[in-house]
């Protein structure tokens, strides 16, 4: 009996193993991949009809189906590209291609967007004039820069007894940098620190003077001169 009993048990775990090399294995708490669907583009696209543009430059009000055929048969792809519009806007063209100047286009923008900072620059009520004119210098980098500048003083032990000293550290600094910079606000006084923050002023670029016309030259009685 015990003999029958493993090669019963036996024939059972080969037959499971077979089963689990046919099941094909799923990672445990992940769910299966779903095919990637494009938006907007040939079957995702929703209208019923669309103003489709073609490459050669036709312009033809059809219905969805339709366009995305005859864009196929061009071997493009139908992308919508104004879905607000009535009827929406779409373009037969390359998925690969369109997806390249869009990346390229973000990449622009983010490259001229300027994101602003704020820089903080730290004193003490008794910083000196060297110490104080190096900072000075880095704010006005920061400001021309298009950052905003926080200058904080910080008070220590018995300094909060004369926190005016930082107040007038800060009205200087900002009046120093009234050239490049506005505060917000008046300087404020949080715990043991007080600060007061600098926004960048906006320059306006001067413009290219205009360049005065030269005078005609005039003969004897005010009239131009013959030519010859």
């Amino acid at each position: 009996m015990p003999r029958l009993a493993n090669l019963i048990l036996s024939g059972h775990d080969s037959l499971v193993c077979r089963l689990r090399a046919l099941v094909p294995m799923i990672p445990r708490g992940f769910p299966p991949r779903r095919p990637r669907i494009r938006e907007n583009v040939n079957e995702a696209i929703r209208a019923r009809e669309v103003r489709a543009v073609f490459p050669d430059g036709t312009v033809e009000v059809l219905p969805t189906p339709q366009a995305i055929r005859k864009a196929q048969d061009l071997g493009l792809d139908l992308i919508l590209i104004a879905p607000t519009a009535e009827p929406p806007v779409a373009k037969a063209m390359d998925y690969g291609q369109w997806q390249y100047e869009n990346k390229k286009k973000q990449h622009e923008a983010k490259r001229k967007q300027h994101i602003i900072q704020v820089k903080e620059l730290k004193f003490r009520p008794n910083t000196d004039d060297h110490d104080y004119d190096f900072k000075k210098n880095h704010a006005i980098r920061f400001l021309t820069e298009g950052n905003r500048v926080k200058a904080v003083v910080q008070f220590r032990g018995r300094e909060i007894a004369h926190t005016d000293l930082g107040r007038k550290l800060l009205l200087r600094f900002a009046t120093d940098l009234s050239q490049y910079g506005s505060m917000e606000s008046q300087p404020r006084l949080e715990g043991r620190n007080a600060h007061v923050l600098i926004s960048p002023v906006k320059v306006e670029k001067p413009h290219a003077p205009k360049e005065k016309e030269k005078p005609k030259p005039q003969g004897e009685n005010g009239a131009p001169p013959a030519s010859a």
